[in-house]
């Protein structure tokens, strides 16, 4: 090996130095380095105690000025909890009614939650004497919280009015009314009908049906007919005035009067069997017609009428819609399909591969359910104005309806078992 030059050794001399200095560089940037992350951890520290000081001062002002529950209640903030949700005979909303009069073979059940009450059927105990119930509940299938002030109701054929004047499902708050059929309760269960709720809706409160208390004109009626009705009875013979007398208690009973008007008429009845009418009419009708009076004036104090009130009004346009109602008809595959389908208390052999309802009780009374949920149109506007595609698909209990809508007319195609369906899928 040969030896290094004096230029060669200075070189490498010197890069040793350069080396040497290099390495206290770094030793002096590490341990900065070290000193900086010590000293952000501690400032770290600091910021979040700091931050957490000010997160507990600013939860304490806020239980401070948390309203108690009476006060939150009396400014109409409060938080609904459901009591029960609906198991019905529509699982989408397409197909749905948009009233529960449109289709009254349809069928549901709500059952009331055990986290409510904790024997739920006590709550409803007395319910059963009614035959019909209102239901408070909410529209949880919007698709999306926005409103609008105006609406377009399939009814009125795209025109628009104030959605206060409808029942449209958007609303500031969505909230619905619904009239049911109350067919019967078992335990925490009611069972329903003419229901229009889809599966799974979330009900917020049940309340009893009362028809003399939502008839608007039902006093108006009493008050104008009782005079005439005792006019009638002294108008008459025995046998005319018996049979008039008969007619007014069955109207009565049409009308929903109240037991003051029964309590008049029997006294009328009463009175004209113990006394005859052609010795005693004048001072029989001054006597009625003084009671008549009496009865009219405490039913007035009870239900006092202000200025021009008479009775309750609608729109219009909910009386004649332009929507006019379709003729509905099955073709003889879809009849075919629909005499397949059994319910669901038939376990007979023969009907073990048929398929079942869930709720409805026959064919007829699907086909009845049909004919009630396509006769009202369940289309939105635009497929009726715009969209091309007549075809439309729904589902009812346990079976997918396919139709197509011709002008005036809707014709059911095909009846198929919603299992079948999907699995062919």
């Amino acid at each position: 090996m040969t030896p290094l030059c004096d230029c060669c050794g200075e070189y490498i001399n010197k890069l040793n130095e350069q080396v040497s200095v290099m390495r206290k560089e770094i030793k002096n940037l590490r341990q900065m380095l070290d000193s900086a992350v010590r000293a952000h951890r501690k400032h770290l520290v600091s910021v979040q105690a700091a931050v957490s000081k000010i997160n507990l001062s600013n939860d304490e002002k806020e239980r401070n000025h948390l309203p108690s529950p009476q006060t939150a209640l009396e400014q109409g903030h409060i938080q609904t909890v459901p009591i029960g949700y609906i198991s019905s005979c529509f699982s989408m909303k397409n197909g749905t009614p948009r009233q529960p009069t449109v289709c009254g073979p349809s069928r549901g059940e709500l059952r009331i939650k055990q986290s409510v009450f904790n024997n739920p059927e006590h709550a409803l105990v007395g319910l059963e004497q009614f035959s019909h119930v209102w239901i408070l509940f909410l529209f949880h299938k919007n698709g999306h919280l926005s409103c609008k002030a105006k609406v377009k109701p399939p009814r009125l054929n795209g025109q628009r009015v104030g959605v206060y004047s409808t029942r449209s499902p958007h609303r500031p708050n969505a909230l619905g009314l619904t009239l049911a059929k109350l067919d019967r309760i078992e335990g925490d269960t009611l069972h329903l009908s003419g229901i229009d709720m889809i599966a799974g809706t979330p009900v917020l409160d049940i309340k009893p049906y009362i028809p003399e208390e939502v008839t608007m004109s039902n006093l108006d009626k009493v008050l104008e007919t009782e005079n005439a009705d005792v006019e009638i009875l002294f108008s008459k013979d025995k046998s005319e005035t018996d049979v008039s007398f008969t007619h007014s208690s069955s109207a009565s009973e049409q009308l929903f009067l109240p037991k003051d008007l029964y309590s008049v008429l029997e006294e009328v009845e009463a009175f004209m069997i113990q006394d005859d009418i052609s010795q005693h009419g004048c001072e029989g009708k001054s006597r009625l017609s003084e009671s008549a009076k009496r009865k009219q004036t405490a039913l007035a104090m009870d239900h006092p009428c202000y200025g021009e009130e008479a009775c309750a009004t609608i729109a219009g346009w909910i009386k004649e819609p332009p929507v006019a109602s379709l003729d509905v008809r099955f073709t003889p595959h879809a009849e075919r399909q629909l005499a397949e389908f059994v319910p669901t208390h038939l376990t007979g052999l023969l009907e073990s591969d048929r398929p079942r309802f869930k709720f409805l009780h026959s064919s007829e009374e699907a086909a009845a359910a049909i004919k009630g949920v396509l006769s009202a149109d369940p289309r939105s506007v635009y497929r009726r104005t715009r969209c091309r595609d007549r075809l439309f698909f729904f589902t009812l209990d346990t079976a997918d309806i396919t139709c197509w809508f011709g002008h005036g007319f809707a014709e059911v195609l095909q009846v198929r078992p919603v299992e079948r369906h999907i699995v062919s899928v």
